[in-house]
């Protein structure tokens, strides 16, 4: 029982040593990939999701109907958000002020911040 053959290392007849440089340059090897990869990522996805936000968001338009004001009508075009930065946006696209709508004036409503 003692006195037996079989040893740790030798499981199954495996007599290939390793030794632990091997294992050393091994997990050296697996660092230095990880972390190349950890310093490209950023750079990498950076440019990647600049690619995208290139192409600026089309006008729509909008017809003035009897009764709109630019605060009622940003209140509709933003969905619920915020208006008064809308408001703003759609004085400015349309180079307007607040009290000159006139029904049936086509506005270009500005992409939502």
């Amino acid at each position: 029982m003692f006195g037996s053959t079989l040893d740790i290392e030798r499981v199954f007849a495996h007599d290939r040593h390793m030794a632990r440089t091997y294992v050393r340059r091994r997990l050296t090897a697996l660092a230095l990939g990880l972390g190349l990869v950890g310093l490209l990522a950023g750079p990498v996805s950076h440019a990647l999701a600049g690619q995208g936000s290139a192409r600026p968001a089309a006008a729509k338009s909008y017809v003035v109907r009897q009764g709109d004001t630019l605060w009622s009508i940003a209140a509709r075009q933003s969905r619920g958000g915020d208006p008064r930065a809308f408001v703003d946006a759609i004085a400015r696209a349309n180079h307007l002020d607040a009290g000159s709508l006139v029904p049936g004036q086509a506005l270009s409503i500005p992409a939502l911040p």
